[in-house]
């Protein structure tokens, strides 16, 4: 098996490197490349590696652990190394030729005579072949230890001080407190020393106990440096505190496994500690939740803790109660016209039970695309419904929604040429046909085109899925979270079928008002891609049009009804209301519920000076420039296709009282509409999987994640939302 290895590592490596190098050296086998030998002392054990002329190994890649109970290993002690910068990894320390390693060794009283010692390392060649990570086990037979082992700790005390000279050891530089917050939440803090420095991307966190595990951290923003060691990194000084949830399994004890690396300005750089700790959750009651006030967690995250922590019925349920809740939203309502298109247009002889049929089909196969696309997106960081949020896909959906509704008209009775009338009429018919795979391509197209956007729970879902990998627990989530958006669909679906009035005049006033509701998805749609005069010109259009259909033009005549006359007076409100709309639009009005806001100059929205941003850099140049001037910072993922970003930008960011509390405030706004991989870098670096999300950064320019807001948030909330965060961070 080893021999086969070998060549498999041989022949990808071949594979891998390019065509030019075709005149290489054959690589050797790992094992021959990186040969070593193991001496063992009575309390430390010497690694000595030879390494082939042409070959190195990375000293960020090793880790060194004892797979025998009653032994651990202390903190090995490597050379000096050199600075080696390659195409794998950039800038790291690299060791070549022959070099040894010290690994203290700490035996409980007697201990075992034999460690099985783990190794792990990483190494390449110069001529551009870069192996796997190798795991290694190896046997090491131990001498007799002193009685009682205080040999051991004096020679390790010993080592320790002739390794770091004068510098600290690492964990006086470094000393870590852990302490339970709540029965979820788990505290780690370090002070740290002057002149000493921790790693940001060093930390890592692990659960070792038995069905325990851990999420997302909350970890702050460091401060950027450049590193002889690893580049331009990000660190923290002085101290860092960082929040943990946790699954504790019902268990009092959670076993933790915490890494994480520093050095001293003076140019020493500690190897990579790691440590188990046994914290005590039954000493968290006092603290209780409300020990996390120091750090307020996000809406998003306590879900992401309840996904991730809770009983899978419980957590069902309650994502189904969400999904509810969101069903009565805008990117789920203009999914209603579109089913009842589908129903309607099986005339009026559909039974019950078809139409429950055509619902169920809609709602399952959106229910089924928002969980795909829901696990992708975390998965892989692609946000399919932003990509489908291209303009030239809204425009063919819109005009779909449009030969849909001049059908709902009566077959295109304005005089279209017989050819084009035809060709629309199959369009529409093979669409709304009834079939039950038309409706499941509608509830397919519907779940990406139509509603995509982001709010607190399916931000939780996944935060879940991409954080731990858990894509069931997550996709079930987000599963329950759409059956329960559809529920209501499929209601509406079910009394659309019954209630469907018998062949007859009535019959076709049905059919015209949802032409002119699948209209209104149209306008609806081309909303993100149209100035919003033009859209707002366009839903008066469609109100003039509306007040038409209802007669408000036509003479109820002496015999008419109440229901007839009460129509033209419904029409004839929708015929002037559209009229306002279109001199609002002429005077560069925006918004359906204010068109005339352009007229009297009340433009709420012009107080707020947004700085648009685009990657990264913009964003900390912007950053930089709030710290510098001692002021708090607030940053808008914001898009065009995005709906509850247009409501944040008219019914929340268009009020006094929002504009007032952000006085004072540096506004940004990363718009990224685009969805290019600026864009994707730049939410990926917040984990953020869709606009509207809005960060708040404190006056050193590090963000407070417990004050992350995730979805649309009307005015008032909003405004409290804006003071809580401005009072924690004086």
């Amino acid at each position: 098996m080893t021999a086969l290895r070998n060549i498999c590592l041989v022949a990808l490596g071949l594979l891998a490197a390019p065509m030019s190098r075709a005149a290489d050296p054959e690589p050797l086998p790992v094992e021959q490349a990186f040969r070593y030998q193991v001496e063992p002392g009575a309390d430390t054990v010497r690694l000595q590696w030879d390494i082939e002329d042409g070959y190195y190994l990375y000293r960020k890649r090793f880790s060194f652990d004892s797979l025998t109970p009653g032994i651990t290993l202390g903190e090995p002690v490597f050379p000096e190394g050199e600075i080696h910068e390659d195409e794998f990894f950039g800038k790291s320390v690299v060791f070549r030729g022959r070099f040894e390693v010290e690994l203290p060794v700490v035996r409980r009283d007697a201990g075992p005579a034999s460690l099985q010692l783990q190794i792990k390392s990483q190494g390449c060649a110069d001529f551009g072949l870069c192996y796997p990570p190798q795991t290694w086990t190896t046997p090491v037979s131990l001498p007799a230890t002193t009685e009682g082992g205080e040999s051991a700790a004096l020679l390790d005390l010993i080592k320790r001080d002739s390794a770091y000279g004068e510098f600290l050891p690492p964990d006086e530089a470094f000393r870590l407190t852990v302490t339970p917050l709540s029965r979820d939440w788990v505290e780690f803090d370090w002070q740290i020393e002057p002149g000493y420095y921790l790693y940001r991307h060093s930390l890592e966190f692990r659960a070792d106990g038995a069905g325990q595990g851990v999420g997302e951290p909350l970890i702050p923003d460091g401060k950027k440096k450049s590193d002889e060691f690893f580049g331009e990194v990000e660190v923290y000084y002085g101290q860092l505190t960082v929040q943990l949830p946790i699954a504790t399994g019902g268990e009092d004890q959670v076993v933790l496994a915490v890494a994480y690396q520093g050095c001293a300005e003076d140019g020493i750089c500690y190897p990579p500690i790691r440590k188990t700790l046994d914290v005590d959750m039954s000493n968290s009651a006092a603290a209780g939740v409300a020990g996390l006030s120091s750090g307020p967690v996000s809406e998003q995250d306590r879900l992401a803790g309840l996904i991730r922590d809770g009983a899978l019925p419980w957590v069902i349920a309650t994502f189904f109660g969400f999904g509810l809740l969101l069903a009565f939203t805008p990117c789920v309502l203009p999914m209603v016209p579109i089913l009842s298109s589908v129903i309607v247009g099986q005339g009026p002889t559909i039974s019950t039970a078809r139409a429950f049929s055509l619902s169920l089909t809609f709602v399952l196969a959106m229910a089924l695309t928002y969980t795909a696309a829901g696990v992708v997106v975390a998965m892989l960081g692609q946000n399919l419904q932003a990509a489908f949020q291209h303009p030239l896909i809204l425009a063919a959906f819109a005009a779909i929604f449009v030969a849909l509704a001049l059908a709902m008209f009566g077959v295109y009775e304005l005089q279209v040429p017989a050819a084009l009338q035809s060709r629309l009429a199959a369009i529409s018919q093979r669409q709304q046909g009834g079939t039950l795979i038309g409706a499941g391509i509608m509830g397919f197209l519907s779940a990406l085109i139509v509603g995509p956007c982001v709010a607190a729970p399916l931000a939780a879902a996944l935060i879940v899925i991409g954080q731990s990998g858990d894509a069931v627990r997550g996709g079930l989530t987000l599963f329950a979270m759409s059956l329960g958006m559809g529920v209501p669909l499929l209601a509406f679906g079910v009394s659309a079928g019954k209630l469907l009035p018998k062949a007859g005049p009535w019959m076709t006033a049905i059919k015209a008002g949802f032409g002119v509701l699948l209209l209104g998805v149209a306008i609806w749609m081309l909303e993100r891609i149209l100035p919003p005069p033009v859209t707002l010109a366009l839903w008066g259009a469609l109100l003039i049009g509306t007040g038409l259909l209802m007669g408000a033009l036509r003479k109820p005549g002496a015999a008419a009804g109440a229901g007839r006359k009460l129509a033209r007076v419904g029409g004839l409100a929708a015929l002037l209301y559209g009229g306002v709309m279109l001199i609002g639009a002429a005077s560069g009005g925006h918004d359906p519920l204010r068109p005339l806001q352009g007229l009297t100059g009340d433009e709420a929205v012009a107080k707020l000076d947004f700085r648009i941003i685009k990657s990264s850099g913009d964003l900390d140049r912007a950053l930089a420039e709030a710290a510098a001037a001692g002021r708090t910072a607030m940053l808008d993922f914001y898009a065009d296709w995005c709906v509850d970003c247009k409501k944040m930008e008219r019914y929340t960011f268009g009020e006094p009282s929002v504009a007032a509390a952000l006085d004072g405030m540096v506004l940004i706004k990363a718009d990224v509409t685009a969805n290019d991989a600026a864009d994707r870098e730049l939410l990926n670096r917040f984990g953020i999987f869709g606009p509207p999300t809005i960060a708040f950064f404190d006056a050193s320019g590090s963000e407070a994640r417990g004050f992350r807001q995730v979805g649309f948030a009307p005015a008032p909330e909003f405004s409290a939302h804006v003071d809580r965060f401005r009072e924690q961070a004086r």
